[in-house]
């Protein structure tokens, strides 16, 4: 009687650690997916920062490079033919 209650209690002891375990596992599993999710929000609120300062910055290369991009935003717009270009329809 006393060996059967032995061996229960170590079967219990066993399966505890087992959980444990297991317990141990799965929070360091979601250690790592929160500390690369966190380093993905802190790299992506720095971006966010740094592109701030640098559209409001008023350095002259700057400048120069936002008056390209609009005036190719602009040519990117304009049609390809002029309005009353178009072949007549009776050939």
């Amino acid at each position: 009687m006393w060996l059967s209650l032995g061996v229960g209690a170590a079967l219990q002891l066993y399966f505890v650690r087992e959980l444990l375990a297991a317990f141990a596992i799965f929070v360091l599993g979601f250690a790592v997916i929160a500390a690369v999710l966190g380093t993905f929000y802190v790299m992506q609120k720095g971006w966010e920062v740094g592109l701030g300062w640098l559209l409001a910055s008023r350095n002259a290369w700057l400048l120069t490079i936002r008056r390209t991009v609009s005036a190719a935003e602009d040519w990117g717009r304009r049609p390809i033919r002029r309005p009353g270009s178009e072949l007549p329809t009776n050939i």
